[in-house]
């Protein structure tokens, strides 16, 4: 029987605590553990490793062999430093202005469509446009729909069974020999392009040993690029329902400053509320015991990162939705963590959080600059499919965009308040 697998987690640790043991489908028995004292307990690499962890068909989908996720120790430092080398300030700003960019480009195209707008499907392909142009990979107009269809097939199988599970292998293997192909042209001498582009970078790029990446590895690091930011349409998603469902929110993100962090807030928010990835999974490396349970060598422990996000010690009244408690968050690293926590440039949280933020910061107020409504559609999220979505995508019809071209930033105007949804 499907399982509410963001819940199932949560559910038992509100009964037994913050520590227990509870077997998983695919998994088998497994110590699970959640809270900002846990987290910061599993991302100690003293006692943990990422080495032989994934299942097989996690690799064979989603992060592919040998990419930094599996990596430990030296390695790993040496291949994050890579990864962190892309998320500086001038780096993150072009990349939001290459976003804006795109994404007014595809409403403008909206707006003379009749046809409902499914912003899963179209903010996929403008987020591959985006990272196409920002990590200074090459793709035509043709190429975008397939692409961004392989990417959604790679982050929506791991843990899918028969025919949709081999639809995300074989997405992962065309993906993999279209940019691996790309590293030799760079390798090569046949592709130029900005040394500071992830492209040129990951070709580049030398371990530890002081030998390049070979090329079905460079491949995989520069999709472990690639394919995260595409996912952010996942959040974007999760964005426009928050502004749908609340809309006082709403108007104080339209009316707010460039500068006023109530965007932040608000994003923050919709990260923390939103069932993205349930939890990660590591191997205890030396033994231990914590809250009077013994943690032997070799077995495995999964973080619940969805129930760490809605810990009712870390964040009272967790199921409501208050951005507004992030104006006196401290920032810790370790009760946050819907994209893992602890430290960025040498433990294993995600490179791309600052990214994410910035990219979902830049749609809300593309989104609140817009107007559009929001007809009758299935809005109810499924908790049983990982990552969760809301059924219909969140669809739009009679999208107004506002004039961009005169070389001013746009009020624009809120989503209709007139819609109505399921769920």
């Amino acid at each position: 029987m499907p399982i509410d697998v963001y819940g199932l987690i949560g559910a038992v640790t509100r009964d037994r605590g913050d520590v227990f043991r509870l077997r998983l489908p695919l998994v088998g028995t497994v110590a699970c553990v959640r809270g900002a004292e846990a987290a910061r307990l599993f991302y100690d690499p003293e006692r943990f490793e990422r080495a032989g962890v994934l299942p097989r068909r996690v690799r064979a989908t989603l992060v592919g062999e040998g990419g930094v996720q599996t990596l430990d120790d030296e390695p790993h430092r040496r291949r994050k430093q890579m990864f962190m080398a892309l998320m500086g300030p001038d780096a993150l700003a072009e990349i939001d202005s290459i976003f804006a960019d795109t994404w007014r480009r595809y409403a403008r195209r909206w707006q003379a469509d009749d046809a409902p707008v499914v912003l899963y499907d179209e903010v996929g392909r403008i987020l591959f446009e985006t990272v196409c142009a920002w990590t200074g990979v090459p793709m035509t107009p043709g190429e975008v729909s397939k692409r961004t269809a392989d990417l959604h097939a790679m982050i929506e199988t791991p843990l899918a069974f028969g025919p949709r599970h081999q639809r995300g292998r074989h997405a992962r293997r065309r993906s993999e020999q279209w940019l691996a192909d790309l590293i030799d042209d760079v390798r090569d001498g046949r592709l130029q392009g900005r040394p500071d582009r992830a492209l040129r970078l990951i070709a580049s790029h030398r371990d530890a040993d002081g030998e390049l990446l070979d090329r079905r590895t460079a491949a995989v690091e520069l999709l472990n690029v690639i394919r995260p930011t595409v996912a952010v349409d996942r959040f974007v998603v999760f964005v426009a329902s928050a502004l749908h469902q609340h809309h006082g929110w709403a108007e104080r993100l339209r009316d707010a400053a460039s500068d006023d962090p109530v965007a932040e807030w608000f994003v923050q928010e919709v990260r923390r509320t939103s069932p993205f990835f349930p939890f990660q999974a590591a191997r205890v490396r030396r033994s231990f015991r914590w809250r009077d349970i013994d943690f032997p060598v070799g077995s495995l422990v999964v973080l619940d990162l969805y129930g760490t996000d809605h810990h009712e010690q870390l964040w009272p009244d967790p199921d409501r939705f208050a951005p507004d408690r992030f104006e006196t968050w401290s920032g810790g690293a370790y009760d946050l963590v819907p994209q893992g926590g602890g430290d960025h440039d040498h433990g294993h949280r995600c490179a791309g959080e600052w990214l994410t933020i910035a990219l979902m910061v830049r749609a809300t107020r593309l989104l609140t600059e817009m107007g559009y409504d929001v007809p009758p559609q299935d809005l109810r999220i499924s908790r049983r499919k990982v990552p969760a979505l809301p059924n219909s995508g969140f669809a739009v019809t009679n999208v107004r965009c506002p004039a961009v071209d005169e070389g001013r930033e746009p009020a624009g105007t809120v989503a209709s308040p007139r819609a109505s949804h399921q769920g």
